[in-house]
């Protein structure tokens, strides 16, 4: 079993208690125990594996994508005759030291679905995806076209998943060790995704940014082959508890210190959609009024 203990402060002590770790851990017979601490706060360096892993990202995703071109050929046929708009979607994101690049996937929304609301997280039961998008997306069909990306260099097969700018531009601001998670190229999947449901919150940033640190600190080659095997039997419908127990790669996360909204780690309670509006940095990210970056981020 290894402990991972996510501290926002940059100094501060760990307090006791059920709430006090983030805790990545190996579930299974009599576990051994290793301990880990991850201060947010601190600066972030990768490995020499990130400099030398896409001898190893772009051949997989080459082979991967000879299968797959069917598959998501199919499915954007699918998609376009059951709602309006294109099969095909390219959106922008941020990649490896702030870059922006263009993200390839299957449309799994209606066409209007942000006309209103503009970029905001989605929901469990979001009302935007549509019946066949729903589908796909339990499978993480949708994610098939950026083996493209990763052929071309903007993402890796495994890392720290992709946020938008208009995103990106908030939490930077709000959640310690956010910037961090961009000193490796981007991944098709990751720790965080086997771990973590979608972004809802920005506890649920917190959490994510625990596991993507500890991903970047420890990635390598073996590690990265056992949450490709974890993606691919989500895929193929295989239970999931069974396959992390094997591959070591469950992990459950809890935050020491809060997630504040300061970007200097200042103490500060959980941010949640209920106690958002009191914790915002002033004057508020990115140009928004507190009911604008509501709006955005928890709409």
């Amino acid at each position: 079993m290894s402990i991972v203990t996510g501290q926002i402060q940059r100094a501060a002590p760990v307090p006791d208690g059920p709430h006090a770790v983030a805790t990545p851990h190996r579930r299974g017979p009599r576990p051994r125990r290793r301990n880990r601490s991850i201060h947010l706060a601190e600066a972030v360096v990768p490995g020499a594996y990130s400099r030398w892993r896409g001898w190893f990202d772009r051949p997989l995703a080459a082979a991967l994508l000879l299968p797959a071109l069917p598959m998501t050929a199919l499915l954007i046929v699918l998609v376009r005759l059951t709602s309006r708009g294109p099969g095909l979607i390219r959106q922008w994101r941020v990649g490896r030291g702030g870059t922006h690049f263009r993200l390839y996937k299957i449309r799994t929304m209606r066409q209007d679905a942000e006309a209103c609301t503009g970029a905001v997280w989605s929901t469990a039961d979001d009302p935007r995806v549509t019946p066949v998008g729903r589908v796909i997306r339990k499978l993480h069909l949708d994610e098939l076209p950026q083996l493209v990306n990763v052929l071309r260099g903007d993402m890796a097969l495994v890392g720290p998943r992709p946020e938008r700018p208009e995103f990106v531009a908030v939490l930077q601001e709000m959640v310690p060790g956010y910037a961090s998670r961009s000193c490796v190229l981007p991944g098709i999947t990751g720790l965080a995704q086997m771990n973590l449901p979608p972004d809802t919150d920005l506890g649920c940033v917190c959490r994510k940014v625990v596991l993507d640190i500890d991903y970047i600190r420890r990635s390598g080659l073996w590690l990265d082959a056992r949450i490709l095997a974890c993606t691919f039997s989500k895929i193929f419908g295989i239970p999931q508890r069974p396959v992390h127990r094997l591959l070591g790669v469950y992990c459950e996360v809890r935050i020491a210190g809060g997630c504040s909204a300061g970007p200097d780690g200042a103490d500060g309670a959980l941010l949640t959609p209920d106690n958002i509006d009191g914790a915002l940095p002033e004057p508020p990210a990115a140009g928004l009024d507190h009911a604008g970056l509501r709006r955005r981020l928890l709409a």
